[in-house]
C-alpha cells in the first residue's frame, strides 16, 4: 500500500512539474531590468494627467498595436548621428555619474533631463550613410544641492563638461518624481483635509493635480521651487475635472516637500454632481449607441509606401529624420524633396519642432490667477505623451515608433507607441482641370491627393494635443495642431444664468449646473530651421499694397501690387500678423535660382491663428514674449532653440526668443532659424462639455519658385486595375 501511494506521489509530481515547465516556457517575459516601460511599470511613468495614488501599479502585457512595430530597444545601436539615445548610452551616463565628484559629493540629486546632444550642424550634413559614425555625447540638465548644471557626457571618452548657463532665472523641467511627489504633501496638512471635509468629499476620492505656480516676484518666490496644488472629487465620474473643490489650493516647496500656505475660500461652492460627465465608451454605450457612420478604413493590400530604417523615414519623393524628444515631442530633421527633373534630394529644412506651448486662463482671481502654463519648459511635452490607440489615434498600416526616455536618477524607461506614422486618403484633390464645352476640347485631368503623417498625442492634464507633421508629394509641408479633452472648470454656486446679476462677470461660460468653463488661450510655437537649398537664407517679406492706376492709364482705377522687402537684421522680421496689412512671407536661397532667375525658397503660409492680448508687462506675458509676434526670425544659434529659454519653470522672461531677437543681428545671407506660432482664442461654449470635439489650426511651408514647374504633373492617375476590390458591401 505505501509503494502504491508512494508511486501515486511521484506521478503527481512530476505531472505538477511539468505544468509549471510549461507555464514558464509561456509566461510572458519580463523587458530589460535596466528599462522600464511605461506600460508595465505606470507608477514609474505617471504625469500629471494621473492623479496620485498610492495603490502598487498593475502589472499589464504590452500591447502589440502594429505590423510594423518590432523595435528592440535593448539591442538598439545608433545608425544616425542624430538618433536618440539608447538604453545602452542612457545606462552609461548613469555608469559615468557613478563616480564624478559632482554627484559623488551629493547624497540627492535629479537628472531632469537627459537626451542627444547632437553634433555640429556641419559636421551632420556633410555625414553620409557609409561614413564613421559622429562622437555620441549626452547633454544632461541635472540639479545637485539645488544648483542646476548643463553638462555634456561625451560616451566614447567619458569625459563631463560643465556648461555657463550665466544669470538666468528659472528651474529645469520637472521630472515625473517631481510631480507625483508633491500630490502627497497637502494629505499630510490636517488643515488642507479640514478644507477638503467640510466640503463633504471624502479623502479617497480626490484627484490632485501639481499646477505650476508661475512667477510675479514676490519674496516669497526667491530661491525656491514652488508648485500649487489643486484637488477634484472622482466619486461617480472618471471625469474628475468636472468636479472641481472650488477655492482650496495649496502651495508645496516642491524640493522641502512641505506646505508654504493654504488658501480656503469659496466654502460655500458645491462640488458639481458629475452627472452624464463619463465620456468612457463603456458607460456611455449603456445609454444607447450614438452610431451616424458605418465602418470605414484605407486598405493597403500591398503595404504603405513609406520605409523606415531605424529613425530615417522615406516615402514618395520626401526622405527625414524621426527622433522622440521628452521636450519637443516630436523633432523632424534633415527634411529633403527629391526634384522630379534631376532625381536629386534637395534640402528644404534641417530642423522642426514644437519649441513652447503657452497656455494662460483669464481669470484673475486667486485661485486662478497663476494658471499661466508652459507646457513643454514646465512639464515636458514629450513626456506627457500618451501611447496612440490603433485604429482610432491611427489608422491601420501606421507604424508606431517607442520613445526611449530618462528618469530623475537617469533609469531609461519607454514611452510605448508615442508616434505613429501613417498615409492618409480622404478624397482631396492634388490637381485637376477640365475644359469647359465652349473650347471642344474633351479633357478631364485629376491626380488623387496621398500625404504622409507623423503624428503625436500629449495629454497634458485634462488638455489633449494632437501635433502632426503632413507630408504632400507637391513638396509642402503642414504641421497641425488639434486641441481636445477636457475642459478646466470652476466650480460656481450658480445652476442657470437667470440666477446671475448682471453686472457679475463670471470669467467664461456657464457650461452645466455648478460649472463654468473659463476663458483661456493657447499658444504653441515652432522652431522652423529652413535650409532651403543650403544653409545660407534670407527672410523676404512679400508686401501686397494698392497700387492706384495713373489718369487715361487703364479702365481700372487700381490693382494689386507684391513689394519684396528683404529683412536685413531681426527687427525688420519681427512680425505681427494683420488682414489690414496682407504680405508673403518667403525663406529665399539667394545664392540658387531656377532656369528663368527666379531665387528658390519655401513660403510660411499661416493658418487661423490668434495673437495674445494681455499687458506686454504682465508677468505671465513677460515669460511668454514669444507671443508678442507670430513671426521671428533669428540667426541659426545652437544654444536658442527654447522659445521660452532653456530653464522655464519659475523664469522672469530673460531668456525668451524676444530678448534674443531684440539684440537686433544680422540676418541677410545667413543660416537662419523661422519661428511661427499659432494661437487659439477659446471662450468656452456648452458643446466642449463633458469632453471637447477636437478644434484644429495649421500653417504650410510651401515651395515658392523651389521647383521649375508643378512637381507632380507626371504622377499618374488612379486606374480601375491599380485599386483593391474590397468585399465590403458597395455603396450606392
Amino acid at each position: 500500500m505505501e509503494a502504491r501511494n508512494l508511486w501515486r506521489l511521484l506521478v503527481l509530481s512530476i505531472g505538477v512539474a511539468l505544468v509549471l515547465l510549461v507555464t514558464w516556457l509561456h509566461f510572458p517575459s519580463l523587458p530589460n531590468k535596466d528599462a522600464l516601460d511605461c506600460n508595465l511599470y505606470s507608477g514609474w511613468c505617471t504625469s500629471k494627467n494621473r492623479f496620485y495614488s498610492s495603490a502598487k501599479p498593475n502589472l499589464i502585457k504590452k500591447p502589440s498595436f502594429s505590423t510594423y512595430h518590432n523595435q528592440r530597444h535593448e539591442s538598439e545601436i545608433p545608425q544616425h548621428p542624430l538618433d536618440p539615445l539608447t538604453i545602452q548610452e542612457f545606462n552609461k551616463v548613469r555608469t559615468i555619474f557613478s563616480t564624478h565628484p559632482l554627484f559623488k559629493s551629493s547624497s540627492s540629486y535629479t537628472l531632469n533631463s537627459v537626451v542627444l546632444e547632437e553634433p555640429d550642424k556641419t559636421l551632420v550634413l556633410k555625414w553620409k550613410k557609409g561614413d564613421p559614425p559622429l562622437p555620441r555625447k549626452a547633454s544632461v540638465v541635472a540639479v545637485v544641492k539645488g544648483v542646476s548644471h548643463v553638462l555634456t557626457v561625451d560616451l566614447g571618452t567619458d569625459q563631463v563638461t560643465g556648461h555657463e548657463t550665466g544669470s538666468v532665472s528659472g528651474y529645469p523641467t520637472m521630472t515625473m518624481e517631481d510631480m507625483v511627489g508633491v500630490l502627497e504633501v497637502p494629505l499630510k496638512s490636517t488643515e488642507f483635509n479640514r478644507s477638503i471635509t467640510k466640503r463633504g468629499v471624502n479623502l479617497a476620492d480626490l484627484a490632485c493635480l501639481p499646477i505650476s505656480s508661475g512667477w510675479y516676484g514676490t519674496p516669497m518666490e526667491e530661491n525656491r521651487r514652488l508648485i500649487k496644488v489643486q484637488c477634484y472629487s472622482k466619486e461617480g465620474t472618471v471625469n474628475f475635472y468636472m468636479k472641481p473643490i472650488e477655492g482650496v489650493t495649496a502651495l508645496v516647496d516642491m524640493d522641502r516637500k512641505e506646505v508654504v500656505d493654504i488658501s480656503d475660500n469659496g466654502q460655500n461652492i458645491p462640488v458639481a454632481n458629475g452627472i452624464n460627465t463619463d465620456y468612457r465608451y463603456s458607460i456611455q454605450k449603456l445609454n444607447g449607441e450614438l452610431r451616424l457612420l458605418n465602418p470605414i478604413s484605407l486598405e493597403q493590400p500591398k503595404g504603405p509606401s513609406f520605409t523606415i530604417d531605424g529613425h530615417l523615414v522615406k516615402w514618395a519623393n520626401w526622405e527625414f529624420h524621426l527622433r522622440p524628444d521628452p521636450r519637443a515631442g516630436t523633432i523632424i530633421s534633415q527634411a529633403k524633396v527629391r526634384d522630379p527633373d534631376t532625381s536629386k534630394l534637395r534640402n528644404v529644412m534641417y530642423k522642426g519642432f514644437t519649441s513652447e506651448l503657452f497656455v494662460p486662463y483669464m481669470d484673475p482671481t486667486e485661485g486662478w490667477y497663476f494658471k499661466t502654463y508652459m507646457d513643454a519648459g514646465e512639464y515636458g511635452f514629450g513626456l506627457q505623451a500618451m501611447p496612440l490607440d490603433p485604429l482610432n489615434d491611427c489608422p491601420r498600416n501606421a507604424y508606431y515608433m517607442d520613445g526611449v526616455f530618462a528618469s530623475s536618477d537617469g533609469t531609461p524607461y519607454l514611452q510605448p507607441n508615442m508616434i505613429c506614422i501613417f498615409e492618409r486618403y480622404a478624397g482631396d484633390i492634388a490637381w485637376r482641370h477640365a475644359e469647359c464645352p465652349i473650347t471642344d476640347l474633351k479633357v478631364t485631368e485629376v491626380r488623387p491627393k496621398v500625404t504622409l503623417v507623423v503624428r503625436m498625442a500629449a495629454a497634458v492634464a485634462n488638455y489633449d494635443y494632437i501635433v502632426d507633421w503632413e507630408f504632400q508629394t507637391d513638396g509642402l509641408i503642414r504641421a497641425k495642431v488639434g486641441l481636445s479633452g477636457i475642459l478646466m472648470v470652476k466650480g460656481t454656486t450658480y445652476e442657470n444664468m437667470d440666477q446671475v446679476p448682471n453686472q457679475e462677470y463670471l470669467y467664461g461660460t456657464l457650461l452645466s449646473e455648478n460649472i463654468i468653463g473659463v476663458i483661456h488661450d493657447h499658444f504653441i510655437t515652432y522652431y522652423l530651421d529652413m535650409d532651403v537649398d543650403g544653409s545660407d537664407n534670407s527672410f523676404v517679406k512679400v508686401n501686397i499694397k494698392k497700387q492706384e492706376t495713373s489718369p487715361g492709364e487703364s479702365p481700372r482705377k487700381s490693382y494689386l501690387k507684391a513689394v519684396k522687402k528683404v529683412a536685413k537684421t531681426e527687427k525688420d522680421a519681427q512680425i505681427r500678423l494683420q488682414l489690414s496689412d496682407p504680405a508673403e512671407f518667403h525663406v529665399v536661397n539667394p545664392f540658387k535660382k531656377t532656369r528663368v532667375g527666379n531665387p528658390v525658397g519655401y513660403k510660411l503660409v499661416p493658418g487661423a491663428t490668434a495673437a495674445s492680448l494681455l499687458d506686454p508687462e504682465d508677468p505671465p506675458q513677460k515669460r511668454a514674449a514669444f507671443t508678442n509676434n507670430q513671426i521671428w526670425v533669428t540667426p541659426y544659434n545652437k544654444s536658442e532653440q527654447w522659445a521660452g529659454g532653456l530653464f522655464v519653470y519659475q523664469s522672469k522672461g530673460d531668456d525668451t526668443l524676444q530678448v534674443w531677437s531684440n539684440r537686433d543681428r544680422p540676418i541677410e545671407n545667413k543660416d537662419i532659424v523661422l519661428w511661427y506660432t499659432v494661437g487659439f482664442h477659446h471662450i468656452p461654449c456648452q458643446e466642449d462639455y463633458p469632453i471637447m470635439p477636437t478644434v484644429s489650426s495649421s500653417f504650410d511651408l510651401k515651395p515658392v519658385n523651389f521647383f521649375e514647374r508643378n512637381p507632380i504633373l507626371r504622377v499618374p492617375p488612379n486606374f480601375e486595375d491599380d485599386l483593391p476590390v474590397c468585399k465590403a458591401r458597395d455603396s450606392a
